[in-house]
């Protein structure tokens, strides 16, 4: 039974250290057809990788390099952008180089068409599941949901606080939950998994319960507009503040909280000062990391406005 991690998850863990030992070990792997993990060192001119597997080095040749690479789905550069990365692979068998030595021969290509068959397509819209932040772009995150497979969460999913950049939320390499939105395309052009983030940090009620009225708390201005400035007290929290004249998106801030009008979802806050600061991410706090979800509604029970999302 194979268990489906994104790219980096095995390295160090012990199953990958054995059958990294040696020829005989490497031999059972291949066997067995066990994914392994090791650091991709070179992409030579042919656009092979080659991986250091610590004893030795194998070869991934250019067509097994990755799902989509031999009908042009996918690009080269998802190839090359993997040296001095972890990457994952299959041993498809061994052969003899000209000085005699045995180079084995892996392929990352059939890796992922198993984490394809075995995991991706049995994934069921509302699943939460786990993947890692590999790269931003102004449109979204890319998440890899297991072997190096792409996902998508749009930067409108991220979170109920608006963000400008991905980059407000995550940093590349950031360990995540986040629930399959779309089992098919994110849009007619694209053959990622769809993925959502909002849901799984907290209604308002679940939010709204860490801060009481009279408190001074730390938030983050997200927005300046004419008539005040939202500021985020949390990624699914933000309130309006009256106008500041030091107020910049993405300056630190204390804020005084006026006052919490649930049936509205409004907080008003005051903001105390606003600053540029270097502290690095709160980490993120979940509240749902596994199982399913069929609908999730993030209003408060009193609230006139229904704000929910239905699988």
């Amino acid at each position: 039974m194979h268990i489906f991690l994104p790219e980096g998850g095995r390295l160090g863990q012990q199953e990958n250290t054995y059958y990294l030992k040696n020829p005989n070990t490497l031999e059972e792997a291949r066997q067995q057809k066990k994914i392994l993990e090791a650091r991709a060192v070179i992409c030579d001119a042919q656009h092979n990788l080659i991986v250091d597997l610590g004893f030795t080095r194998g070869i991934i040749y250019h067509n097994e390099g990755a799902l989509g690479i031999d009908t042009g789905e996918t690009r080269d550069i998802a190839i090359i952008s993997k040296v001095n990365k972890p990457v994952c692979f299959i041993v498809t068998g061994f052969q003899a180089l000209e000085n005699g030595e045995i180079q084995p021969v892996l392929s990352r290509r059939e890796a992922q068409q198993i984490c394809k068959e075995e995991y991706l397509n049995t994934l069921l819209i509302g699943d939460i599941i786990r993947g890692k932040i590999t790269h931003m772009e102004s449109f979204g995150a890319f998440v890899d949901i297991g072997c190096g497979l792409p996902s998508l969460i749009p930067i409108d999913q991220i979170s109920v606080s608006r963000i400008a950049h991905p980059r407000d939320r995550f940093s590349v390499g950031d360990d995540i939950y986040a629930v399959v939105k779309s089992n098919q395309n994110c849009d007619i052009t694209d053959k990622r998994i769809c993925l959502s983030h909002k849901e799984l940090l907290g209604s308002w009620e679940e939010n709204i319960a860490l801060f009481h009225p009279g408190e001074t708390v730390a938030g983050i201005v997200r927005s300046v507009e004419e008539y005040g400035v939202f500021v985020e007290l949390t990624p699914n929290l933000a309130g309006l503040a009256e106008p500041f004249a030091g107020a910049k998106v993405g300056k630190h801030a204390s804020v005084y909280i006026k006052s919490i009008i649930s049936e509205k979802m409004k907080i008003k806050l005051i903001i105390v000062d606003a600053f540029d600061a270097d502290y690095p991410p709160s980490p993120i706090k979940y509240f749902m990391t596994q199982g399913h979800v069929d609908r999730w509604v993030y209003s408060s029970a009193t609230a006139t406005k229904l704000m929910e999302t239905v699988f």
